[in-house]
């Protein structure tokens, strides 16, 4: 009896804990009393809507990102065939034009065989795509999106910026664990875009800093009564660039470029291996998406959605995040790839003269608002 009732003592204390900062969603909120009066479901549920939790796990956290990602690699195949005028994917689910498609490739890795070949750095080769999440999932928590945040910082921005760039780091690394020619080929590309576009990216995050005065992420939102693409609109399209560049997206996936180098980095992996690697660019498409809305479009500024409540912010963050990748996917269709050397000409010379104009202009917009 004494030890039952030290374990209700605790959940007592743990529910406490948690239902001092729930997620309001008024169109839920009598479900969610019902729920939290039933005991142990209660810490369950108190625990999923814990703003934290809510926003690392669910939205925009893993699933948001989840879904996020069998829409847009959807999305961009899609949209590439309607412009190139040939045909996208229809053979899985043909009469709703090939919708789960995705989801099909998803199940196909999953119960394929992880073939690990005999002259790989076995250990890291199987542990750089499992712990390359790390650098994903933890930026999350200094995006916050309205009301729901992982961790509330006056640098959220800088430390953001710090962790994304950690990526390339691993994907540099499955090269090396891979031991193959292709892979290392692949890794040095890697290595040659992240100091062609790294310096003109941070030089463009920091331009807008400059005119907000603050990293913080919600003053950064709180002051954009003007979308900051309109106050400073260099800084935008640098930045625009280097997340082309950043995501190995067309017409820079030269680091994996399929008729070269055989998907470069992740050639030599397959089945689930394959998949989580597949998704990295993806998913760091979406963190810098979402720092671009929170930076450029107001982030989660949006008319107020009363049913909604805590709810209503991250989903006009989530919304906005979706059509600037959606945005950034139509460049597949449009050019072709850049060769290496281009790439870090331009990123040394156009998009480099262009964050420092963009800096300029900002320091310009301060020295004027202070006249």
């Amino acid at each position: 009896m004494a030890e039952e009732n030290v374990v209700f003592i605790l959940l007592e204390k743990i529910l406490s804990t948690f239902t001092k900062n729930l997620v309001n969603i008024p169109a839920i909120n009598p479900l969610v009393e019902r729920l939290l009066d039933i005991p142990f479901l209660n810490v369950l549920v108190a625990f999923l809507l814990w703003k934290p939790i809510f926003h690392v796990l669910i939205l925009p956290g893993m699933i948001g990102l989840t879904l996020v990602l069998l829409f847009i690699i959807y999305f961009e195949r899609k949209i590439t065939a309607r412009v190139q005028w040939r045909v996208g994917p229809k053979e899985v689910s043909r009469r709703t034009g090939g919708v789960i498609q995705a989801l099909a490739d998803g199940m196909r890795y999953f119960f394929q065989e992880v073939i690990v070949h005999r002259d790989a750095h076995a250990f890291y080769f199987l542990q750089f795509p499992l712990i390359s999440f790390l650098p994903v999932l933890l930026p999350l928590l200094f995006l916050p999106a309205g009301g729901t945040y992982g961790i509330k910082s006056l640098y959220a921005i800088p430390i953001a910026m710090a962790l994304i760039s950690l990526i390339p780091v691993f994907i540099i690394a499955m090269g090396w664990a891979s031991n193959s020619k292709f892979a290392y080929i692949g890794s040095v590309r890697e290595a040659f875009m992240y100091f062609a576009y790294e310096i003109p990216f941070i030089l463009a995050v920091v331009a807008m800093i400059l005119i907000y005065q603050t990293a913080d992420p919600f003053e950064i939102v709180a002051k954009q009564s003007i979308p900051g693409v309109f106050i400073n609109p260099i800084a935008f399209l640098a930045f625009f660039i280097t997340v082309l560049i950043a995501t190995s997206r067309l017409p820079f996936d030269i680091p994996e470029a399929d008729q070269e180098v055989a998907f470069g980095p992740y050639v030599e992996y397959s089945g689930i291996l394959f998949g989580l690697t597949m998704m990295l660019p993806y998913e760091k498409l979406y963190l810098l998406s979402m720092l671009s809305v929170i930076l450029f479009f107001g982030g989660w500024n949006g008319p107020a959605i009363a049913p909604l409540g805590d709810l209503a912010p991250v989903i006009w963050l989530y919304i906005k995040t979706i059509v600037f990748m959606c945005v950034v996917s139509l460049a597949r269709s449009i050019y072709a790839r850049y060769r290496l050397d281009q790439t870090l000409k331009m990123g040394w010379s156009v998009i480099m003269s262009m964050a420092l104009i963009a800096l300029f202009i900002s320091a310009g917009w301060v020295a004027w608002l202070r006249l």
